[in-house]
């Protein structure tokens, strides 16, 4: 059982450089086109001309990149990483460049010095890759840019897969699309019996491209309540402080993988057939966090409305609740950046 498992202040610390190395990679990949780790002082000549690519959503990308890699490794649960931020594929190439699966799918982008020069300089670069999440991210089998669809997918994706955890980050601008907005009732459409879990992660920094996002301008207990109204159990990651973070972090993700199991060694043990209460986690990812720190993608093909097999009987309860997530965590801004957030709201509602 994780949660029996004590991280040590090296355990984290680890965690943390190399939550700070991916942060590092994004970075690069978004400004530099050459002396990608900065041996010799900064020049305009090293700067593409042309910068795309999304930082505000990377850090949270690799932070829960790097956790749920924690959880893996500890549990060997089966993990399906599904993306719904637009541009914040900086951050899942520099998670796949880390752990050495990027330069197994392309050796000429080697773990060298050479080889992260292509790698920086490819980054939407004409020729090179995209700045979302494309075909040729290894692990990809969606195509990033649009918004709306990551936790229909992750729902589907666990369906009669019942060992699978489909770890979704949601974005807050994205939580604002309809079929996104309309996906959050995954809880009636599981079965612990026989389904997996989607494990949804709302990544809520406040903003989105054009300005505040409605959830950003909300409270984080109005978020939580508005989840449970779905079926959801909330819990919430918060604060700016990088080592305070990754311990919560850590026993968010563990608390989450021991509930999923638990539901479902319940619901398989008692042969329960029909969809029940689900759990949740809200991640509001802060924008101080991501200056102070300086610091993948796949998803299923498909989503089927209606579980195979035959209809529940519903004049019975279901016998335990179905884990369509156990996780939607919220790391919510430090207090300085919460105060910026709200007063850009409250000037949004005078403009309108």
């Amino acid at each position: 059982m994780v949660d029996s498992v004590r991280d040590t202040a090296e355990d984290l610390e680890l965690l943390n450089r190399y939550w700070a190395a991916a942060n590092y990679l994004t970075v690069a990949q978004i400004y530099l086109q050459d002396n990608p780790l900065l041996r010799e002082p900064l020049r305009p000549g090293h700067i593409k001309p042309r910068l795309l690519g999304h930082w505000g959503t990377s850090p949270g990308i690799s932070l829960i990149y790097a956790h749920l890699n924690r959880v893996i490794r500890r549990t060997g649960a089966h993990v399906l990483f599904v993306t719904g931020p637009g541009h914040g594929g900086p951050a899942v190439v520099a998670n796949t460049y880390l752990e050495g699966t990027y330069s197994e799918v392309y050796p000429e982008v080697g773990q060298d010095l050479q080889g992260l020069r292509r790698l920086v300089r490819q980054f939407s670069t004409p020729g090179g890759i995209s700045s979302h999440v494309g075909p040729a991210t290894p692990g990809s089998i969606h195509e990033g840019g649009e918004l709306g669809y990551s936790l229909m997918h992750a729902t589907g994706a666990v369906m009669d897969n019942p060992e699978l955890i489909a770890a979704c980050v949601v974005g807050d601008g994205e939580a604002e699309t309809g079929p996104l907005e309309a996906s959050w009732k995954a809880p009636n459409f599981l079965n612990a019996a026989r389904d997996g879990a989607v494990l949804p992660i709302l990544h809520l920094n406040g903003y989105k491209i054009s300005g505040p996002t409605v959830l950003g301008c909300r409270t984080d207990a109005e978020v939580a309540a508005l989840l449970r109204a779905q079926g959801w159990e909330p819990v919430v990651v918060s604060g700016d402080d990088p080592g305070a973070v990754h311990r919560s972090m850590a026993a968010a993700m563990d608390g989450a993988h021991g509930r999923i199991r638990g539901i479902q060694a319940e619901a398989r043990e008692q042969g329960g057939d029909g969809p029940g209460a689900l759990a949740g986690d809200r991640l509001a990812d802060a924008q101080g966090l991501d200056r102070a720190a300086g610091s993948g993608r796949p998803t299923s093909r498909g989503f089927l409305p209606v579980p195979s097999g035959s209809a529940p009987d519903r004049s019975r309860k279901p016998p335990a609740p179905c884990p369509a997530g156990v996780l939607v965590a919220v790391l919510s801004p430090g207090e300085a950046v919460r105060r910026r957030r709200e007063a850009g709201c409250r000037t949004r509602r005078t403009a309108a």
